[in-house]
C-alpha cells in the first residue's frame, strides 16, 4: 500500500525489455514516497503495460534503436527534460535506473520522504553511497523475487560507479547513466545508499548476456565486465559495511580522476563489505 508523503518529492525510472524488477520498484518507491509521485517512463510502445500501474504516472514514448552509449545518453537527457519540468510541481526529483533503489540509513530514525524533505541543501543534487550487490554463488540461493532482496544477499561490493548524484534539488543535465550531473559537482550524503540489483541474481545475468537484442546493441563487453563481480564477490574477504562506509565516502569524494573531476574516484582495492544486518527488510 502507498504512504502519503506530505513533501513534494519524486522519482523518475525508465526502463525497456526489464520487468523483472518493475513490481518492486513501484512498490518500494510507493511506499516511500507516494505512488502518485512516481514516473516510469515504457520506451517502446512494444512494451507490455506493469502491474500495479494504475496509480503511478506512466509514460509511454516510441522507441529508438540506440547502441548502448547512445541509448545511455539519450534516456539522460530524457529524464533530465522531463526532471526540469517536474521542478514546477516538485521541490527534488530523483532519478535513477529500473534495478537501483536510493535506501536511508535505519539510523537516521525517519524515513526517506521525511529526511529528504527536511533537507535544505545548498547544492544542486545528492549523491548515495553505491553498494552493488551481487549473489554469493558459493553461499546463496536463487533470488526470490516476492522477499526482500536484502534477507536473500549478504554482499556488496562498495563502487564509485553507483555512487551517483541521482537526487536532483534544482533542475540539472544528468550525464549517461546518471552517474555525474554536468558542470557541477558532487556531494556524498552520510545517511543515504543506492543499492543496485542489477546483478542480484546469477542465472538471470546469465540470460541478460545471451540476449540477442542486447548483443547486437553493443552490450557484450559491459555485461562481461559486470559479470566479473561474482568472482570479486567470492574470493574476497569480507569486511564489515559500518567499518568503512565513512571512510569510502572521504576516498570517494578526496581522490578523483583528473579526466572526470565531477565523479567519485574508484576503489582500487574493490572493497566487498557484508552488508549490516539493519538494511534486511528495506528493499
Amino acid at each position: 500500500m502507498s504512504t502519503g508523503c506530505n513533501n513534494r518529492i519524486c522519482v523518475i525510472s525508465m526502463v525497456r525489455n526489464d520487468a523483472f524488477f518493475i513490481e518492486k520498484w513501484i512498490n518500494y518507491y510507493g511506499e516511500q514516497l507516494g505512488r502518485k509521485n512516481l514516473f516510469l517512463i515504457l520506451d517502446g510502445h512494444d512494451q507490455p503495460l506493469p502491474g500495479k500501474s494504475e496509480d503511478i504516472n506512466l509514460i509511454r514514448v516510441p522507441h529508438i534503436e540506440l547502441g548502448r552509449a547512445g541509448g545511455d545518453r539519450n534516456r539522460a537527457r530524457l529524464v533530465s527534460y522531463l526532471a526540469r519540468s517536474l521542478f514546477h510541481r516538485y521541490d527534488m526529483v530523483i532519478a535513477l535506473d529500473i534495478d537501483e533503489f536510493l535506501v536511508l540509513d535505519p539510523r537516521a530514525g525517519s524515513n526517506l520522504c521525511e529526511y529528504l524533505g527536511s533537507r535544505k541543501t545548498r547544492y544542486a543534487s545528492l549523491s548515495a553511497l553505491g553498494l552493488d550487490v551481487a549473489q554469493h554463488t558459493g553461499q546463496e540461493e536463487a533470488v526470490d523475487i516476492r522477499k526482500p532482496f536484502l534477507e536473500q544477499r549478504s554482499f556488496a561490493h562498495v563502487s564509485a560507479r553507483y555512487t551517483k548524484a541521482v537526487v536532483a534539488a534544482r533542475p540539472v543535465i544528468w550525464g549517461s547513466g546518471f552517474h555525474r550531473v554536468k558542470g557541477r559537482n558532487f556531494h556524498i550524503d552520510p545517511n543515504l545508499y543506492l543499492f543496485h540489483f542489477g546483478m542480484v541474481d546469477f542465472e538471470r545475468s546469465n540470460e541478460r548476456a545471451d540476449n540477442e537484442s542486447l548483443l547486437n546493441a553493443g552490450w557484450e563487453g559491459h555485461l562481461g565486465r559486470r559479470h566479473e563481480i561474482y568472482d570479486l564477490i567470492i574470493n574476497s574477504t569480507a569486511i564489515e559495511g559500518d567499518d568503512f562506509f565513512r571512510k569510502a565516502r572521504k576516498r570517494q569524494s578526496l581522490f578523483r580522476p583528473l579526466y572526470a573531476i565531477n565523479k567519485p574516484g574508484t576503489l582500487k582495492e574493490k572493497p566487498v563489505i557484508r552488508i549490516p544486518e539493519r538494511f534486511r527488510s528495506i528493499v
